[in-house]
């Protein structure tokens, strides 16, 4: 029987909130949901008292309040199946990255993970999931093999390429818990089981040499190789290495599927200017978490992101005079390097059609209510100055909190794709129930 909890609850706080604390919850009601019956209890619960209902698992990309509405906490459904002759697994809905990271290993496989291993893996490939190992193998929504889903009309699903094809297009890619609860998910997994791969930090007076460096050296690299840069004003606190507390850094992440004698070869320019940290190495895939080490404490986190067609000499002056070492900017810049299978057709479409550009630029910072709007107009300096590199198009997936605008989240899109987004949102949920998630109709 489905657990529901009430204001008055002790564990009402808890189940309402996730990692980004930048949108807060106050739904009339949570459903802690443990099993897919669960789920299909509380959205048949909300019909009767005429509820919209919205989805928290790890809470790592809230959208609007749920206030007034049915929140169902998916984070205790943890159950990982792998079949590890036939490459899959199936994956409930509270299972975070890592969790099944781990759970592969065991039988040497992999799946198309994400940087964070506290993010949940549901919520990451319907976004589209921009896997460390995306140059090679895609987006990780283009491994997902079967989608178990709850509508609005309180029907559990299992949509396939060849069972309800339209939702099971438009689940993958369309808009995050617009369109129903998903249950859990069955995906590829790859017989990927090490890699040689880690980050330097590069001190601030190196920072214009290393990024210049790295946007050339991104045009000659095999599809094998997936890397991003950091550029970030370090945190002064005790646990950090000695260079790095308090610094301005910039911070190069190596993922690299090929042998370590080639990797080696391949990043020896970024060793010969001398990075005040070096951990790559080779490593088993178990621990890819480790290479980006972002942080895991609950904040109010704002971010912004774009496609970038390319990244030459006067994009990295233009990226400096705004994020640079004196920017003094009250946010962090990431560069992620896309291309390769990450621009190619997927063999099973989705709504995630759009794929150009070379790069993701994301950035975002820690700001309170107070401090949001300052924040904000700094990263629309940032966008402006980019513009001329930009494609217009956007990482859905990187996309989160009460900011992002319906124009922001369409560009991510063909315009074709958002016509039929739009009808098969009419017809699995016409009156809308799943309305708190940024969606497309």
């Amino acid at each position: 029987m489905t657990d529901y909890l009430n204001a008055t609850d002790a564990e009402y706080d808890t189940a309402r909130t996730g990692y980004n604390l930048a949108v807060e919850h106050h739904p009339a009601a949570i459903a802690v949901a443990r099993t897919a019956d669960d789920v299909v209890h509380a959205v048949r619960e909300a019909r009767t008292r005429g509820l919209g209902v919205a989805v928290l698992a790890t809470g790592h990309g809230p959208s609007r309040p749920a206030d007034g509405q049915l929140l169902i906490n998916t984070s205790a459904m943890k159950g990982i199946t792998i079949d590890p002759a036939m490459r899959w697994a199936r994956v409930e809905a509270g299972v975070r990255g890592g969790e099944l990271v781990q759970a592969a290993a065991i039988h040497g496989l992999a799946p198309l993970s994400g940087s964070s291993p506290e993010v949940g893996v549901v919520s990451y490939h319907l976004g589209g999931g921009l896997s460390l190992l995306g140059r090679s193998l895609g987006w990780a929504v283009d491994h997902v093999r079967a989608i178990e889903v709850v509508t609005a009309d309180g029907a559990l699903r299992r949509t396939t390429p060849d069972t309800e094809p339209d939702l099971f297009w438009a689940l993958r890619g369309g808009g995050k818990c617009t369109l129903g609860v998903v249950t859990a998910l069955e995906i590829d997994l790859h017989p990927i089981a090490r890699l040689y791969g880690g980050g330097m930090h590069f001190a601030a007076d190196r920072v214009e040499e290393a990024l210049t460096l790295w946007a050339d050296w991104t045009r000659t690299v095999p599809e094998q190789m997936a890397s991003s840069a950091l550029l970030i004003r370090m945190p002064d606190i005790p646990f950090l290495p000695e260079p790095l507390r308090g610094r301005y850094v910039m911070h190069l992440r190596i993922v690299f599927t090929g042998s370590a004698e080639d990797g080696e070869r391949l990043i020896a320019p970024f060793r010969a200017l001398g990075p005040v940290t070096d951990t790559v190495t080779e490593m088993p895939y178990s621990a890819v978490g480790t290479i980006h080490a972002e942080p895991t404490t609950p904040v109010a986190f704002h971010a912004r992101n774009r496609m970038l067609r390319t990244l030459d000499a006067d994009a990295v002056q233009a990226l400096l005079q705004h994020a640079g070492a004196d920017a003094d900017a009250p946010f962090l810049l990431e560069l992620r390097h896309t291309g390769g299978a990450l621009s190619r057709p997927a063999e099973r479409a989705s709504a995630l059609r759009r794929r150009d550009g070379e790069f993701v630029l994301y950035a975002g910072g820690a700001a309170e209510a107070d401090a949001a709007p300052a924040l904000q107009a700094r990263l629309a300096e940032l966008l402006a100055a980019v513009e001329p590199w930009a494609t217009g198009g956007v990482a859905v997936n990187f996309l989160s909190g009460p900011d992002v605008t319906a124009e922001e989240l369409s560009s991510g899109y063909l315009p074709e794709d958002l016509v039929r987004l739009a009808r098969i949102k009419r017809e699995y949920d016409p009156e809308n129930m799943f309305r708190t998630h940024h969606g497309l109709a």
